[in-house]
């Protein structure tokens, strides 16, 4: 048996996010990369020699996944974009839902073997169930795997089969099996937040399989193991938590996202360090996101 500890949050870097998201550790640039959706920005930061970097974008950016070297595919509203984010060169693009010209491309990760997953939205969020989680194979193949999501967050995997994905707006945490065709043999509901709990937005695994889940409008990250239990808690000087992905030494530290999105200045004034970058230190070792397989 074994018990969860872990630091207070420490900001890291305070970047007044609208919406910070789409955390991501490169273990061979000592970097944490991070996203601000609104902002169109992705922010670098190098936990080795402190160096930070931000490159601007043309487009709402939900998420970056690494390929190689400098190259990533970037998740920008209804394009993946495949770049290399030193010379800005454009690889590759491929365009997905041209017939939702609202909706664009939200969280999304690789799995255990490196394809990547992603979701869509409703952009303005309007009551509309027009989201969908789709594959990107290594063959640049997309696969629609599932639909009539609010807003598509997560995923996070168990193995090449199992994992975890959230429809944000109905609170709710799916379990999701599939075979290897991309069709869905089973899913149920893991977790339902209540009321007052803010809503589940990004999460990640530690090697325990427990899953830890940013809440928004919530103030912290729940950490439930594999029966669904709440086991630990983390609380936050930021309203709305995220995303978070764990990376540095032996991966141990887990770095948190934020947003300012939809906060009343009385709100601002009790989560002051709301839209920051955290680090948080714990006993727990998280599994890392694979790089991108592709057929360049």
């Amino acid at each position: 048996m074994y018990t969860i500890k872990t630091t207070d949050p420490k900001v890291i870097w305070k970047t007044n996010c609208v919406l910070g998201e789409g955390t991501l550790w490169v273990k061979e640039h000592n970097s944490i990369y991070f996203v601000d959706i609104k902002k169109r920005r992705i922010y670098i930061l190098n936990i080795k020699n402190k160096k930070r970097k931000i490159i601007h974008l043309n487009k709402q950016i939900g998420f970056l996944t690494h390929i190689k070297k400098n190259i990533f595919i970037l998740g920008l509203e209804r394009e993946l974009r495949i770049m290399d984010l030193k010379s800005k060169k454009i690889i590759k693009s491929i365009f997905i839902e041209d017939d939702l010209l609202q909706n664009r491309i939200n969280d999304g990760k690789t799995d255990s073997i490196g394809r990547l997953w992603f979701g869509t939205m409703d952009n303005p969020e309007r009551s509309i169930k027009k989201g969908s989680l789709y594959c990107l194979d290594e063959n640049l193949t997309l696969h629609k795997v599932d639909s009539n999501y609010f807003i598509t967050n997560g995923p996070a995997f168990l193995d090449d089969n199992n994992f975890y994905h959230t429809d944000s707006r109905s609170k709710t945490i799916y379990k999701i099996k599939i075979n290897k065709n991309f069709k869905i043999i089973k899913k149920k509901i893991f977790v339902k937040l209540k009321t007052n709990e803010g809503s589940p937005d990004g999460m990640t695994l530690d090697n325990k399989k427990n899953l830890w889940v940013c809440h928004f409008n919530g103030a912290c990250i729940s950490i439930f193991n594999k029966k669904g239990k709440k086991i630990h808690k983390i609380n936050f000087p930021a309203k709305n938590i995220t995303n978070c992905t764990f990376g540095g030494k032996n991966n141990k530290e887990l770095f948190v996202s934020s947003a300012t999105k939809s906060m009343s200045k009385k709100e601002y004034k009790k989560y002051r360090y709301s839209g920051s970058f955290f680090s948080v230190k714990t006993n727990m070792s998280g599994k890392l996101s694979k790089s991108y397989k592709i057929k360049l």
